[in-house]
């Protein structure tokens, strides 16, 4: 009777150990070797592992792997997380990790930087009008308050904030997987931004704000060659209009979208293209041979029924490149479509108001 418990039989545990129960799955496995198992366990409380609770590491708990858990295992996500990247990271339209915190800071100094000049500008437009005043060598118009136009200030910060909403969260995410969400974007940066940015007349501000030989200087530049041509309606036509075609048509969109260069660099053009045709149609500011207002709405009702034919194409399928479901290509059509009849009603309403008769030659271009 004395030999019997000293000597136990390994196949016989009448009273196994928490650290057996852990480890029913090997059975074969002699019931000692579960003890420095139960040791470490004790050591090492359960709730290292309970973030893994996959099979394949609970089948094979040794003493040297419970002591030194891997790093690994607590530095990467589960392998869920791993077969997602991000959210339209597999479209091409989100940024990659390495350029950190930089989608979010550059979409904020792109709406802030322009609002911030802009009311540096009118400060000191301002500053000038009231000392002018002051020493009596300006009209009484000019005098406090009267420097520059509220409406106008109003209409550029309305742009600018915009300009942030579109290239901020919840839009910018949206846009990055979603074609309706890319359309919303392109509606906004290519069409109601540049109205708003416009019909604050930057360069007209600019202009009062410089020095006389810095206003005479940039009128001259706005009567060269150059740009001449860039400011020609067609040329604002087929930048803003027909780089849609190409766009939407060809497998630009695809490549754009692959890559966050591509996506910045398609942002960058929207709202230059955008700003050149409403400058050219309805802008304030002066302008080189810009047309009678017959001849701007004549080019206004081209856009628009590009516009609307492009749309018609993109709902129905027809000669279009565009790598997204159906269901979001039409989405996108229809916000394309009713979305930029808006805005180039605005546009038509923008021309209208601002609209002039002229006083004599060379009355387009001239230092406000």
């Amino acid at each position: 009777m004395n030999g019997h418990p000293t000597r136990p039989d390994p196949g016989h545990n009448p009273h196994p150990t928490p650290a057996a129960h852990s480890e029913a799955g090997h059975g074969p496995h002699p019931a000692p070797a579960a003890h420095p198992d139960a040791a470490a366990h004790a050591a090492h409380p359960v709730a290292e592992h309970t973030p893994h609770p996959a099979a394949g590491h609970d089948t094979h708990l040794g003493p040297e792997h419970v002591a030194h858990p891997a790093p690994e295992h607590l530095a990467h996500p589960s392998p869920g997380h791993e077969t997602h990247p991000g959210a339209g990271h597999g479209d091409g339209g989100a940024f990659p990790e390495p350029l950190g915190a930089l989608p979010g800071v550059l979409p904020a100094l792109v709406g802030v930087l322009p609002a911030l000049g802009y009311l540096l500008l009118v400060r000191r437009v301002h500053v000038r009008a009231l000392a002018r005043y002051r020493t009596g060598s300006g009209a009484r118009p000019r005098g406090p308050g009267r420097g520059w136009s509220g409406v106008r200030t109003a209409s550029f910060l309305t742009g600018c904030g915009l300009l942030a909403l579109a290239l901020l969260p919840p839009l910018a995410p949206w846009a990055h997987h979603d074609f309706r969400g890319h359309m919303a974007q392109h509606l906004l940066i290519g069409m109601y931004v540049p109205l708003a940015l416009v019909l604050g007349a930057p360069v007209t501000l600019l202009l009062r704000a410089l020095p006389t030989a810095g206003a005479r200087a940039f009128t001259a530049l706005l009567r060269t060659r150059a740009v001449r041509v860039l400011a020609h309606p067609l040329t604002a036509l087929l930048l803003s209009t027909g780089s849609l075609v190409v766009l939407y048509r060809t497998p630009l969109y695809g490549a754009a979208m692959a890559h966050p260069a591509g996506h910045w660099l398609l942002h960058a053009h929207f709202l230059a293209s955008g700003c050149l045709f409403a400058w050219v149609v309805a802008g304030p500011d002066p302008a080189p041979a810009r047309p009678g207002v017959p001849a701007r709405l004549v080019l206004l009702g081209v856009a628009i029924a590009g516009h609307a034919v492009l749309a018609q194409l993109l709902y129905g399928g027809f000669l279009v490149d565009v790598p997204a479901p159906v269901a979001e290509v039409r989405g996108g059509a229809e916000l394309m479509y009713y979305g930029g009849d808006i805005a180039e009603l605005l546009l038509a309403a923008a021309l209208v108001a601002t609209w002039r008769p002229a006083r004599g030659r060379g009355a387009e271009v001239q230092a406000a």
